[in-house]
């Protein structure tokens, strides 16, 4: 179906990945401009239909832009110390303008909040704001009362609240205003269902002050003390950020189809929860003090793959949801013209052995609960690991997800070992439930095959898959959960290895994406948390010059708010991928874990 015919404001959308900026209120997230345009937000979930799509088309696809009329002497931006609220900072020839962004935390209707406030001299500032359900495809009927204006369309309903005069123009809903020093303005939109009574809501100066204290509040319980304190900091809101607080699931991005390659085809959804990226989170969240997450994401766990262990996916939606079916918006142009843009995600169908792993390293790490729920997660916990000894010898599609024939991907075993090696370390966690002989017999198996299996000798490194000669950087992960000492030979060689075949321009690709077998075409940028977990290798095998640095050099990638995509394109310096993107955040704060002294890999127990 094709999506709005009249065009109202027909301009190509053009900001880079890296001028957005994130504000979320712990159940959805908005990405806004350097220039102060809000193009991307899914309402009211992260997996909910995009009522500003701007990002992955043209204006006429739905966005929120309040800034300065004319030309724009400089722009510079700032989270808010320890908040997700972000101040952008106009400065014209006439003055200089802040304009304050923020979610509060939700109570029962979620709320984006604009306040302009006037710095100095007098600047005049234009609004426009065109509300496009459905990704951009369906328009609303827009009605206005009192102060208030109501865009409705089938089940949706927004609703914005301003004290400042605004018309319709040309399908969009339009305001000019000037702001003096010492004045400001706000503008109130709110998502709510359109069978729904409007609700009231607070001052925006009081949901401003509310939204900092619940930041604020939330970064005290961090225990983090080591270098980097601020980058750790930003990296772990971020990762808050983007939990999905009423079932504790944690999504791998806030965007879809963000392209890997600009105006290339691997364009995929992320709004959704992985298993592997939960477990890695949490595994950091713990690291850093926040146990209360980690039991919330417990409790999504048990509810999300109760029943048959066999069941188990690889991706849930953000309630638990199995049914993720992939299509394809095809009114939306893609962001830059890199098509398709797909919604769900196939890859929930794909047997991926290693998600075993992380998961059961997850939750052996999470503190015991109490009751029904302790006796759930340790049923669960032992029938999962008596279903990875039926099915460890089977081929998957790996951690990269690989679309073609599935393969013995060397990282997976490791992660089914892993999955076994920390069941048996922590079968008192189980109440004595579980075939521990049969786990160790496996677990040992398991070990002697990658070792003679996953190592080619001739390249003195781990290898891809059974047999293989590609070189793949989740390999740096085997060292990394203790499957070998750091200090090993194999380790050693396999970190070089892949220092010398895998880095392009500084940075480590996943793999040689020249001679995939995904069946999707080739190219891609650095994945960052493959970097970033180069970084930690080099530290621990005791090359931390050579850490230090590259460390160095990937901060420098953050956008000017800290936050990072999923890849980074070094010949054109920009970042790709979707965004911001969990995995690269829990590498970074992995990394500089490592590096403060506060953590080392789980050394593997003792086998026979």
């Amino acid at each position: 179906m094709a999506g709005p015919k009249k065009k109202s404001v027909d301009s190509l959308h053009s900001s880079l990945i890296e001028d957005y900026c994130m504000i979320g209120d712990c159940e959805t997230a908005a990405l806004v401009s350097l220039e102060g345009s809000i193009d991307w937000l899914c309402w009211p979930t992260f997996s909910s239909g995009a009522c500003f799509a701007a990002l992955l088309g043209t204006r006429d696809h739905g966005f929120w832009k309040i800034s300065p009329i004319g030309k724009i002497k400089s722009i510079r931006r700032e989270y808010r110390a320890h908040t997700l609220v972000v101040e952008t900072t106009f400065e014209t020839k006439d003055g200089v303008v802040c304009v304050v962004d923020f979610m509060p935390p939700r109570g029962e209707h979620s709320h984006v909040v604009r306040i302009v406030r006037g710095v100095q001299g007098s600047v005049t500032m234009q609004m426009d704001l065109a509300i496009r359900f459905d990704y951009g495809r369906t328009v609303p009927w827009v009605t206005s009362i009192g102060n208030e204006l109501h865009a409705v369309a089938g089940p949706d309903m927004v609703v914005l609240r301003t004290e400042v005069p605004v018309r319709g123009e040309g399908m969009t809903t339009r305001s000019e205003f000037v702001i003096r020093a010492g004045d400001s303005a706000s503008f109130t939109l709110t998502s709510l269902s359109s069978l729904e009574k409007v609700p009231s809501i607070p001052p925006a100066e009081t949901a401003l002050s509310e939204t900092c204290a619940f930041w604020m509040e939330w970064n005290e319980k961090n225990r983090y003390r080591g270098p980097y304190a601020e980058e750790v900091e930003r990296s772990l809101m971020t990762l808050k950020a983007m939990t999905y607080r009423p079932s504790g699931g944690i999504v791998a991005a806030v965007t879809t189809s963000l392209p890997e390659k600009i105006g290339g085809t691997r364009n995929w959804d992320y709004r959704y929860c992985w298993l592997r990226d939960t477990a890695f989170t949490l595994l950091i969240l713990m690291q850093a003090g926040y146990v209360d997450e980690a039991v919330e994401w417990r409790k999504w766990l048990l509810r999300s793959i109760a029943g048959a262990p066999d069941q188990v996916q690889t991706i849930y939606g953000i309630y638990g949801e199995r049914q993720m079916v992939e299509w394809e918006a095809d009114w939306l142009p893609g962001y830059e013209a890199s098509r398709p843009v797909r919604i769900g995600n196939a890859a929930a169908g794909q047997f991926q052995l290693d998600v075993f792993g992380e998961v059961a390293a997850a939750l052996n790490r999470i503190p015991p609960a109490d009751g029904e729920t302790r006796v759930s997660a340790s049923a669960m916990q032992a029938a999962l690991i008596d279903h990875l000894c039926m099915v460890w010898q089977e081929p998957d599609q790996g951690i990269w997800e690989m679309r073609g024939k599935p393969q013995h991907f060397t990282h997976s075993k490791v992660m089914a070992w892993m999955a076994l090696d920390r069941a048996i370390k922590n079968h008192e966690n189980f109440d004595g439930q579980g075939d521990v002989k049969r786990w160790k017999k496996n677990r040992d198996m398991i070990h002697r095959e990658v070792c003679a299996k996953g190592f080619n000798k001739k390249l003195n490194s781990f290898v891809q898959s059974y047999g293989s000669k590609q070189l793949d950087a989740s390999c740096l992960r085997i060292g990394l959960v203790g499957f070998l000492p750091m200090d090993d030979p194999r380790i050693v060689g396999t970190v070089e290895a892949i220092e010398k075949g895998l880095m392009q321009d500084g940075f480590v690709a996943r793999y040689n994406t020249r001679t995939t077998e995904d069946g999707l075409p080739a190219g891609e940028g650095a994945f960052l948390a493959c970097s970033f977990w180069l970084v930690t290798s080099l530290w621990l095998i005791g090359r931390r010059e050579d850490a230090s640095r590259m460390f160095e050099r990937l901060l420098s990638l953050r956008n000017d708010v800290g936050l990072l995509s999923e890849e980074y394109d070094p010949s054109a310096k920009r970042m790709v991928g979707n965004f911001p993107q969990a995995l690269s955040h829990i590498a970074l704060l992995h990394s500089a874990f490592a590096m403060s002294g506060l953590w080392q890999p789980q050394p593997a127990g003792k086998t026979g």
